[in-house]
């Protein structure tokens, strides 16, 4: 099975697993409704081989699930087997950055909380290509060029026909640490003050003069379905990444992003902070 099939089964299973929970099923009750063995329910959930999409659509109903929600889910059946843009890279960049891909591709929106640096999709090339060239593991510059191209390529989400919605709250430190040079760090800033031209995306910022904050939980990212019922929570650390769905997850992070959102500068006052960094480099 491609990388592609395993990060959308992976998704399928966890969305369909969700929907069974949230309707209080066992496995041998659901598909006793549909006609299937309480081992086929399970080998769906646990990507453990293939689906059948009329299954899943059946499995769906029984639920209860939304139309939008029931759409998404047989949309990911019938997609398994489909190639994504970056599945020539698959074999060469981790696993986990496979599914991010993967969620991100079948988004409609992204909430981000950044307390480092400028999240990816909104980094120009010359700030993700300093990003890279400070990895504590020296990378060769073809691989660097690489990473910095997969990158550029995410951004295209942000422009696609059907518009993806993205809120981004910045610790005030993204825009006063330089990445690379003055001149680098002053072609970023004013590319967010572009993008916070955008109708499809918001930009924030958290002040120092706020103090503390909910940021105890770091960088994140909720990656936003059709339905609230099927975001995911994705942390990036620095010895690896988490992908967060269960529902007491997604309501911390939920909770602790609309905290940060509450605290944030409005955009207006946000870029006017921007200006004034991008000034003084």
């Amino acid at each position: 099975m491609s990388v592609r099939a395993t990060t959308r089964r992976r998704q399928l299973g966890a969305t369909l697993r969700k929907l069974r929970a949230r309707k209080g099923m066992t496995l041998e009750e659901a598909g006793g409704l549909v006609g299937v063995s309480k081992a086929t329910v399970s080998r769906y959930e646990t990507q453990a081989g293939p689906v059948k999409w009329i299954i899943v659509d059946a499995l769906c109903r029984q639920y209860g699930a939304t139309d939008s929600e029931r759409e998404t889910v047989v949309k990911l059946a019938k997609d398994a087997k489909q190639q994504g843009w970056w599945s020539s890279f698959a074999d060469s960049i981790p696993e986990s950055m496979n599914l991010m891909l993967t969620l991100e591709d079948e988004a409609v929106r992204e909430d981000h909380f950044s307390c480092v640096y400028v999240p990816g999709l909104l980094q120009t090339r010359a700030y993700s290509t300093a990003l890279q060239k400070a990895n504590e593991i020296p990378l060769e510059p073809a691989e660097i060029e690489r990473l910095v191209d997969i990158r550029m390529k995410r951004q295209e989400i942000l422009t696609r026909p059907k518009p993806f919605r993205l809120w981004a709250i910045l610790d005030e430190s993204v825009i006063r640490r330089v990445v690379g040079s003055s001149e680098t760090m002053k072609e970023q800033l004013g590319r967010l003050l572009e993008v916070n031209e955008s109708p499809h995306v918001t930009l924030q910022v958290l002040p120092f003069s706020n103090g503390a904050h909910g940021a105890a939980l770091g960088s994140f990212v909720i990656i936003g379905g059709t339905e609230s019922a099927l975001d995911v929570v994705y942390v990036d650390f620095h010895t690896g990444s988490l992908f967060l769905e269960k529902d007491e997850e997604l309501e911390r992070y939920r909770l602790a992003f609309e905290y940060l959102r509450a605290q944030a500068l409005d955009m207006e006052a946000s870029s006017t902070l921007i200006h004034r960094a991008r000034k003084e480099l």
